[in-house]
């Protein structure tokens, strides 16, 4: 097609005919055109290669599983959890221990000598109040680990999406500047030779350097989506990290079916709520005092021979300078804070699962209606550029910016699609399922 040119016009950057000078600017634009075609069916097949390389999906499951069981992160929640469960045993054993006496006095003729045993009786209950409140805090320590382990999934699946999207941005990019580069050489020759005017040779100078400019922007994008995703433990190149699927994720679930009962956040408050009313329990249950028996035995010598000596006792502390009503209020107001965050909580996650639904379901429309115009399929496009070019139907100056356009636009699909499996994970999270999806729910 490119051989039906004439030998003596060519369409010039304005779109007028203009007379050749010489065959070697000619073939100059037949290489770079033909440089370009290649170029954009390089687009067409790398995009389409993702899901022939491996199971995407399951290849980024499996480094999430590597980086949660690796990071400190996790490692430290593992501890803190450890640290509770611990805690809560301890919560579980007698309030009081015996209390072991030894006495010897020896006052004028009298030598005593005895031995006594005390122990506190817990009858009001502290025991089993601070043994409830253990479970309570050991339930409080397992969502708050849930919670953990629910919000590092969602960042690094997220940090994978953005620099996964952010590779082929940057790949793209590439192949950009170098055809901005090689158009603007063939410009500078053209302007040399006479052939084009100085606005003209500007006009693809300027291309160059907005490609060139927006190459660094992609780059600074792609180190950012690196950090993020390092954040969270993955230790992934561009060059390394699992490719996002060709298929969009499935539909959302109808906006009705959104349930944040058992969402990490809220079982989090729920959690807190139950273990501030045992705390109240405990506060009331301390407020009653608990007697302490003591048994006495021993020997009295008073010269005259030893008698054997056996005493009980009772004693009971007097709650009468500071009776802890102060702390039993407190515990009850720490109640009522807990169940108002409760509330403002549920109401929040429920706004929030709201707002991922209408975000992933736009983003996946979008996406959808972008793979299915034909105005993004890039062969077509370019043939149809290239087949107007030859005609002389198109100005060299418009197939550059038309040209240009179509590589953005599939700049635009890429960075979308990125953002569609990010809203699709902040959704899966949202709703709760993100654990589930993840192949995470039932490990430690």
């Amino acid at each position: 097609m490119l051989g039906q040119i004439s030998d003596t016009t060519e369409p010039s950057l304005t779109g007028m005919q203009k007379p050749r000078t010489t065959a070697t600017v000619r073939s100059n634009w037949l290489s770079s055109m033909g440089m370009a075609l290649a170029f954009c069916s390089f687009l067409c097949s790398s995009l389409a290669a993702a899901e022939a390389q491996f199971d995407s999906l399951g290849e980024a499951r499996r480094a999430l599983q590597s980086a949660w069981q690796q990071h400190p992160a996790a490692l430290a929640a593992a501890a803190s959890l450890e640290a509770v469960r611990a805690r809560s045993r301890a919560a579980g054993q007698p309030v009081y221990n015996p209390e072991l006496e030894l006495e010897a006095d020896h006052e004028g003729g009298d030598e005593l000598r005895t031995i006594g045993l005390s122990q506190a009786l817990d009858i009001s209950g502290k025991g089993e109040a601070r043994r409830e409140l253990g479970d309570a805090e050991r339930s409080l320590g397992e969502a708050q680990y849930a919670l953990k382990r629910a919000e590092f999934v969602r960042d690094w699946f997220i940090g994978w999406a953005r620099l996964a999207s952010s590779g082929r941005q940057v790949d793209l990019g590439a192949e950009r500047v170098i055809l901005a580069k090689r158009m603007a050489d063939l410009a500078e020759r053209q302007f040399a030779a006479g052939d084009i005017s100085g606005p003209e040779r500007d006009l693809v100078l300027l291309a160059r350097d907005e490609a060139v400019a927006e190459q660094a922007s992609l780059l600074a994008d792609a180190a950012a989506a690196r950090e993020t995703l390092a954040r969270a433990g993955g230790n992934v190149s561009l060059s390394s990290a699992p490719t996002l699927p060709d298929d969009p994720p499935p539909a959302p679930r109808a906006l009705a079916e959104l349930d944040v009962t058992d969402l990490p956040e809220l079982v989090v408050a729920r959690a807190e709520e139950a273990a501030a009313e045992q705390r109240v329990l405990v506060a009331t249950r301390d407020r009653h005092p608990d007697p302490t028996l003591t048994l006495r035995g021993g020997t009295i010598d008073a010269g005259a021979g030893k008698e054997t000596v056996i005493g009980v006792s009772i004693s009971m502390p007097l709650f009468v300078r500071n009776n802890y009503r102060a702390e039993t209020e407190a515990a009850r107001f720490d109640v009522d804070s807990a169940n108002a965050l409760f509330r403002s909580q549920r109401q929040d996650l429920l706004a929030r699962a709201e707002s991922a639904f209408s975000t992933y379901a736009a983003m996946r429309d979008a996406w959808r209606s972008w793979q299915s115009s034909r105005g993004t399929d890039l062969a077509t496009r370019s043939n149809a550029l290239e087949r107007l070019w030859t005609a002389g139907e198109l100005s060299t100056s418009d197939y550059v910016l038309q040209l240009k356009q179509t590589l953005d636009t599939a700049l635009a699909g890429v960075a979308l699609e990125g953002r569609m499996w990010q809203s699709y994970f902040e959704y899966l999270h949202a709703v709760g399922q993100l654990d589930n999806w993840a192949s995470l729910e039932d490990q430690p």
